[in-house]
């Protein structure tokens, strides 16, 4: 683990003009909280310096003071993920965390705490603590009186169970009779649809046992798949825990250099070992890619002809690139925000894609990618790396043109991938009782069934991809097959819960000597953006309002992680150096979940069909085979230390209730309205 302490402190001096005092007055006041609650802000503090704060709709603020209570408000944020903070005659000093590289224990505790802090302040929020509440309150349903207690499984009635099992017979007779005890499956939360059971919405349901994680939510752009685990052999079939997948991050260094998607690596790989197969899948990459850009437009504006195509010269694509530019600006100054929302009837009208290709955000970037395309193929051309014949390759490959040209290649094939063939778990845990039996592992190995991959392909197959279709013109469908899921550990230690999570194909009707697994890849850098609050996020986007000429308007294709370059341009716009702070300083390990054998081919653009791990037929019985392995690796072991039949049994139902599932209720006193634990769970890339 990198040692952060050698950054030194950032001098904040954010531009304000007549109001710079005021921001360093409140830093004043923030430093003597900390001061006062032995080094960490509390709760309660937060709360109070939050409601300073607030953004008052229709209040008359001028640039000037949205500046000042953005400044602050990121100041704010920082202590509160314990960045040190100090106030000088020279003005105001940040220093991002003070790891605990020599103890890891505190090092977790310290994150840990930093995490509570945030999400205990949310929760005392009226709007969260009514959903709460509301939840919590019996309701009359479709299916009778119900509340979120009644998808929670009674601790002392599980215990009890699971203790009759124990010494019944032989580890056959026993798995088998676990299954009857424990009875997972998977369900899916779409829409408004409700629990069969207890007629309660399924969305809710997952919502509610997301605010027991130690760490706030935050919902990320893109794609997602939320998932409840169910336990069929209870009434009410209660929750076992949560989960959810979201569209992966653009840039993630460890992964990209294991996929083989950072152009260096890959380059050298090839020119050490030149092969004429992936020359020519290279080249029909190349084609496939021109062959997605819609040209109507600009042939019929006589910026080029269809021949010059196929031998591009210098002054082709350097009228390219300065039309791409043209239009970018031409864009920004006049985004027609409107015209690029998509209603769902015209998503199969070519003449709707055609109109949104010939705005001028999508002329910018068909412009620009047909240049960086002919200039990839006129250096192929020119130092016959074209030919695919290895003689030549060896020759073509000594270019540094064409080496350059591969990687810029690697890079634009990583772009079709990254969002279609791979996602990340951004949500993955149990709940009480289940998370003292390792029902958190049971949850990550679930979504490793073939369930998750064909619902993946059912939900977002069949739609056109925006993107692609805007590119050409036309409605894209491509195949979604997902090949890896990637997360991170909330700890920079790792995680006790991905941690020997592996499965033998064979426990699921797979290959012998194959195993479905969570591998450990490395360490993430530590940016981002999480430790920012919604509350300055609130102010980011009226800044940005109210400056004019923005870079960024929240359209879908206008560039990668419009939420990170949103918070760079208000940054920027109001002094601070955004890079420093965007370095939050919190390594998390990296985990590679790959679901098929040839998942990098894939990835690559090198194979079309993936050879999956886990047999992709049968869906919910491959569910059944993984939680039978579950039961056999790690429930019946579990349960044999009494201690966790016992933590097991405190989680009642009965009233008082007493139930870790239970949501740590916040009030304005700063008192826990539920003596109870919180649950720790896992997850995964907390944007």
């Amino acid at each position: 683990m990198a040692a952060i302490n050698e950054r030194g402190w950032l001098h904040l001096e954010p531009r304000l003009g007549y109001l710079e005092q005021q921001f360093v007055d409140f830093c004043m006041r923030v430093e003597q909280q900390v001061v006062q609650t032995e080094g960490m802000l509390s709760s309660k503090a937060l709360r109070s310096l939050r409601r300073e704060l607030a953004l008052i709709k229709g209040h008359p603020y001028t640039i000037e003071e949205i500046k000042l209570h953005l400044a602050t408000s990121v100041a704010l944020d920082l202590v509160a993920q314990t960045w040190k903070l100090k106030v000088t005659e020279d003005g105001v000093h940040i220093h991002t965390p003070l790891q605990q590289d020599s103890s890891p224990l505190l090092e977790k505790e310290r994150v840990r705490r930093a995490h509570l802090v945030e999400r205990d302040a949310k929760l005392a929020k009226r709007s969260l603590t009514e959903f709460i509440k509301g939840m919590e309150r019996q309701r009359l349903t479709t299916k009778g009186w119900h509340s979120i207690f009644s998808v929670m499984r009674d601790g002392r009635e599980l215990s009890e169970r699971l203790g009759s099992i124990l010494h019944s017979g032989d580890e056959e007779t026993r798995v088998s009779l676990f299954q009857n005890a424990v009875s997972p499956y998977i369900q899916f939360v779409e829409g408004d649809a409700t629990c069969a059971q207890t007629g309660l919405k399924l969305r809710d349901i997952w919502r509610y046992f997301r605010l027991t994680w130690i760490n706030e939510h935050k919902s990320v752009p893109g794609r997602s798949v939320m998932i409840l685990i169910r336990d069929a052999a209870a009434p009410n079939h209660p929750v076992i825990g949560i989960a959810a997948l979201g569209s992966s991050v653009v840039q993630q260094r460890v992964r990209d250099e294991l996929i083989g998607w950072d152009s260096t690596g890959f380059t050298r790989r090839f020119v050490e070992q030149p092969s004429a197969r992936v020359a020519k899948q290279l080249m029909e990459a190349l084609q496939h890619l021109l062959d997605g850009i819609y040209l109507k437009d600009l042939v019929r504006e006589k910026l080029f002809r269809r021949s010059q195509l196929k031998k591009p010269s210098v002054e082709l694509i350097e009228n390219l690139r300065a039309e791409g530019k043209a239009a970018r600006s031409r864009h920004q100054r006049n985004p027609h925000v409107a015209v690029h929302k998509s209603q769902g009837d015209e998503l199969d009208d070519h003449r709707f894609w055609e109109k949104r290709s010939e705005t001028m955000l999508f002329r910018s970037k068909r412009c620009l990618q047909l240049a960086k395309l002919l200039a990839i193929r006129k250096s192929f051309q020119d130092q016959g790396f074209a030919s695919c014949k290895k003689r030549e390759l060896r020759k073509a490959l000594q270019s540094a043109q064409v080496r350059t040209a591969i990687g810029q290649l690697v890079r634009l094939i990583k772009s079709e991938h990254v969002g279609i063939d791979m996602m990340d778990i951004t949500v993955c845990g149990a709940i009480a009782p289940y998370n003292a039996l390792l029902g958190g592992k049971l949850v990550c190995m679930l979504l490793g069934s073939p369930e998750i991959v064909e619902h993946y392909a059912k939900r977002y197959g069949r739609r056109p991809s925006i993107i692609a279709s805007s590119m050409k013109g036309s409605p894209v469908r491509r195949p979604h097959n997902l090949v890896l899921l990637c997360t991170t550990s909330l700890y920079g230690i790792g995680s006790s819960q991905y941690n020997r999570v592996r499965v033998p194909a064979e426990e699921f009707g797979g290959s012998a000597g194959e195993k479905f697994e969570y591998q450990k890849w490395g360490y993430s850098v530590g940016y981002g953006s999480f430790h920012f609050s919604q509350e300055t996020m609130s102010w980011i986007k009226f800044l940005l309002g109210r400056l004019g000429n923005r870079r960024v308007n929240s359209i879908f294709g206008e560039g990668v992680n419009p939420l990170m370059r949103k918070i760079r341009e208000a940054l920027d716009s109001v002094g601070f150096v955004s890079d420093e702070l965007l370095w939050h300083g919190n390594e998390r390990v990296v985990y590679g979940i790959p679901l098929a054998l040839n998942y990098k081919d894939v990835l690559l653009g090198l194979a079309k069909r993936p050879t999956y791990i886990v047999p992709q037929t049968n869906g919910d019985q491959r569910t059944k085979m993984l939680a039978e392995y579950w039961c056999k690796r790690w429930l019946s072991s579990r349960i044999q230390t009494p201690k966790i039949l016992q933590n097991v049994a405190e989680h009642t139902l009965t009233h008082p209730i007493r139930h870790g599932a239970r949501v740590p209720l916040m009030l304005e006193d700063d008192q826990t309205g539920y003596l109870w634990d919180i649950v720790e769970v896992e997850q995964a890339r907390p944007y």
